[in-house]
């Protein structure tokens, strides 16, 4: 007998689950030289597709779903990733604006995806969570716009 090793995929996987419990070494039918006429019999009555074609059917539905669908673009731009990692190597003083209008004024030690923690010259350290966050902005930007006018 020649097999072939046959791998499973993710589409296969999920057909399978949509589709009733039934083992599958039942659905199976004889080899037609074995089969007096019972194999045959039982898969036309049956009305189920032979494993062959059930293999080719999820393979060409499996291929045609990856070449077909576009890839989603990533969410994620990095850009405010960027943005924490320049202000926290130059140490810069900022001012952290909350929804409820208090503001924070320090430096960021570190961030994750969502809190910062920010070190303060007079007052304890602080960990603020981004959804509390209205905006920020360099302390620098203020004292200039303040002297400015």
């Amino acid at each position: 007998m020649n097999r072939k090793l046959i791998r499973t995929t993710l589409a296969e996987v999920k057909g399978r689950e949509s589709q009733p419990a039934t083992p599958q070494h039942r659905e199976r039918p004889e080899p037609p030289a074995r089969s007096g006429g019972g194999g045959g019999t039982h898969r036309v009555g049956g009305g189920s597709p032979s494993p062959s074609r059930d293999r080719e059917s999820s393979s060409s539905s499996s291929s045609a779903m990856t070449q077909g669908r576009k890839k989603i673009p990533s969410a994620e731009t990095n850009a405010e990733i960027f943005y924490y990692k320049k202000q926290m190597d130059a140490h810069t003083q900022m001012v952290i604006v909350l929804l409820d209008g208090e503001e924070v004024i320090g430096t960021i030690e570190w961030y994750d995806r969502s809190a910062l923690k920010i070190n303060r010259k007079d007052a304890p350290n602080i960990m603020l969570l981004k959804h509390n966050i209205k905006y920020m902005f360099k302390a620098e930007d203020r004292d200039g716009k303040e002297s400015g006018d």
